[in-house]
C-alpha cells in the first residue's frame, strides 16, 4: 500500500481501512469520507450546500423523536443552527420541543 490514509477524526487511530468510497474506523466504529478528512470537516447538507453556524434549515422528512410519541413534521424550519462534530451534527432549539440534535442528512440549507 503506497498512499498513507488520514487518522480517524473522531479517535485519532491509525488503523483506518477502505470500504468502497469510505474510510471506517474499527476502534470507535466512525465512518467518514476520503474527501472530508482532506479537506477538513465541511458539513453539508441533504442536496450538497455547505452549512454554517447560524443557518436556516427545513427538515425534508418527518422525524420522531427518541423517547417521546412527538413527531417533527417535514418543511419544519430551523433558525439558527449550530454545527458541532459527532453523530447528530447540527444542535438547534425548536418552539414547543426544545433542544435538539439533528443530522444534516435530513435538513435542506434556506435561502432568505
Amino acid at each position: 500500500m503506497t498512499d498513507t490514509l488520514p487518522p480517524c477524526p473522531e479517535c485519532n487511530s491509525a488503523y483506518v481501512y477502505e470500504a468502497d468510497s469510505l474510510l471506517i474506523c474499527p476502534e470507535c466504529g466512525h465512518e467518514f469520507s476520503a474527501q472530508a478528512a482532506a479537506e477538513g470537516e465541511v458539513i453539508r447538507d441533504a442536496v450538497g450546500n455547505v452549512l454554517a453556524d447560524g443557518d436556516t434549515v427545513t427538515l425534508i422528512k418527518d422525524l420522531k423523536l427518541k423517547g417521546s410519541s412527538t413527531t417533527i413534521k417535514v418543511g419544519t424550519k430551523v433558525r439558527g443552527i449550530r454545527l458541532v462534530p459527532g453523530d447528530h451534527d447540527i444542535d438547534c432549539k425548536l418552539p414547543g420541543v426544545g433542544q435538539i440534535g439533528l443530522k444534516s442528512q435530513f435538513v435542506k440549507k434556506v435561502t432568505d
